[in-house]
């Protein structure tokens, strides 16, 4: 799904945003949450998400076993390509969900969510 300034966009899931407090300081009436299925408008896409830790490394790891991987000891060689096995289900994961961004979203009520992750959004 692309994300673009102006496009209306409907919540997936619920958001539990924080405790409600009313009276006295600290004073926790109630928990406020956006509920799945308001709907608003992209204001802003600020940019992509990073890559997880694990995909981060594989490619490193991957990198460093091409380049370096001929001079290495045999048991380094073997060390280093079951690691590297062990990080390809988090990379394939990785590319498989592709780009993700993160856009600003003015729901139809007033409120706005900053930072909001793609995939609790579903385009109108």
């Amino acid at each position: 799904m692309t994300l673009e300034e102006g496009r209306r966009v409907r919540l997936t899931e619920d958001l539990g945003l924080g405790e409600a407090v009313a009276g006295e300081p600290g004073s926790v009436v109630g928990f406020l949450s956006l509920g799945a299925g308001l709907e608003g408008t992209v204001e802003r896409v600020d940019g992509e998400l990073a890559q997880s830790e694990g995909a981060r490394e594989y490619q490193r790891l991957g990198a460093l076993f091409e380049d370096y991987g001929h001079t290495m000891p045999a048991a380094s060689r073997e060390r280093l390509a079951a690691e590297i096995a062990a990080l390809e289900p988090e990379w394939a994961a990785d590319r498989e969900r592709g780009r993700q961004l993160t856009v600003r979203v003015r729901w139809d009520n007033g409120f706005v969510l900053d930072g909001a992750h793609q995939h609790i959004l579903t385009p109108l």
